[in-house]
């Protein structure tokens, strides 16, 4: 049996928890409901604008939560100098990309927020990366800087819908696209050139950085360059920089997200299990001033892992009678022992998969 694998939901969430621990991160714990204003309010940000809605015994209009970070945000306070750290393990209520239909859906993550600086970032980012470690080994964790690229849009237009339209392109790496939405509209080569190369910017880091390079030639592009460049110097002296890719596309809500934005894929699963970045413009338009970076991850689409990894309902399929019970009971412990998963039956379940057969009935019949 493999034990680089986690094989369910619940023993993610127990050593995700030791790991967050490890770094000062406190459990939150919220109600299932919130006030449905706080999601009306900030519903861009959402993964789905469908939230389940009832009326509470006084009429007020509330909500099954949809989002954790919403909560943390509106129940924190800014503290100068110091930085709320937490970690969550809740369930939220969703509609299913897949179904349609509305999900009870196991997330974790971790957010900080406060007197945010580049330290803060690193771990974050360095966190999501052990945490994707934790679940398998054979994952990427891709990282990119929405500071440059708004750098890069405002040099070009100042239209928002053509901004949107551009980014929405950008995210699909859909340069040919691009190139043709670019010159309807007016932009010039050396903009649209930026634009299309950001478009398919995706690699090692040192690759992408002197190619991002020339494109950031305002100050603020400038400072979102030397700050994804710091941060590639402290995920190389933590050993993870094989497993770091630096890639234009991934992209958040610019009403909401600022900074480094990334996501996280494993081997198995098309869809990114985790997602976060730094979301210092949710605070403000929640009425607070701190800065806020975090992820979550989405334990859901971990049943895929466990699907595509492993064909065995169990390694061994041990078989005994009532006169082997003892017998079968030593074997199962000794089994275990070993790191391996047992199912003790009595005679073999139609379609059950399993890696080895130990027949003690017969080992007893032969003694």
């Amino acid at each position: 049996m493999n034990n680089n694998i986690l094989k369910n939901e619940e023993k993610a969430v127990y050593t995700l928890r030791s790991l967050y621990r490890q770094y000062g991160y406190l459990p939150f714990k919220m109600s299932k409901f919130e006030e449905y204003d706080l999601y009306v309010r900030n519903k861009d940000f959402l993964v789905s604008d469908k939230v389940i809605t009832f009326n509470d015994t006084s009429g007020k209009l509330m909500a099954l939560k949809p989002d954790v970070t919403l909560s943390i945000i509106k129940n924190g306070e800014d503290t100068p100098g110091c930085k709320q750290k937490v970690y969550y393990n809740e369930n939220v209520y969703r509609v299913s990309g897949s179904t349609h239909q509305f999900k009870e859906i196991m997330q974790t993550g971790i957010e900080c927020i406060g007197d945010i600086d580049e330290y803060d970032v690193f771990e974050v980012i360095s966190l999501a990366a052990k945490s994707l470690a934790l679940i398998s080994p054979d994952f990427i964790l891709e990282i990119s800087h929405q500071g440059i690229l708004e750098a890069v849009l405002e040099s070009c237009t100042d239209d928002g819908r053509l901004k949107r339209d551009i980014i929405s392109l950008i995210a699909e790496k859909n340069a040919h696209d691009l190139e043709r939405l670019c010159n309807a509209n007016g932009i010039g080569t050396e903009g649209t050139d930026a634009l299309c190369t950001l478009a398919g910017l995706y690699g090692d880091m040192d690759a992408v950085l002197s190619r991002l390079s020339p494109l950031c030639t305002t100050d603020s592009a400038k400072a979102a360059y030397g700050e994804l460049s710091a941060l590639k110097t402290k995920l190389e002296a933590a050993g993870i920089a094989d497993k770091i890719r630096f890639d234009f596309s991934v992209l958040n809500d610019m009403n909401y997200y600022n900074g480094t934005v990334f996501r996280g894929f494993l081997s198995g699963i098309c869809e990114s299990v985790l997602a976060g970045g730094r979301y210092d413009r949710l605070l403000t338009r929640m009425g607070r001033k701190a800065g806020a970076i975090g992820f979550a991850i989405y334990l859901d689409l971990l049943e895929a892992l466990d699907r595509n990894r492993s064909e065995l309902d169990a390694d061994v399929l041990l078989l005994y009678s009532e006169e082997t019970a003892n017998e079968a009971a030593k074997e199962v412990e000794k089994l275990i022992a070993l790191g391996k998963s047992v199912s003790a039956q009595k005679a073999i379940p139609p379609k059950f998969r399993y890696g080895e057969l130990v027949d003690v009935r017969k080992e007893a019949k032969d003694a």
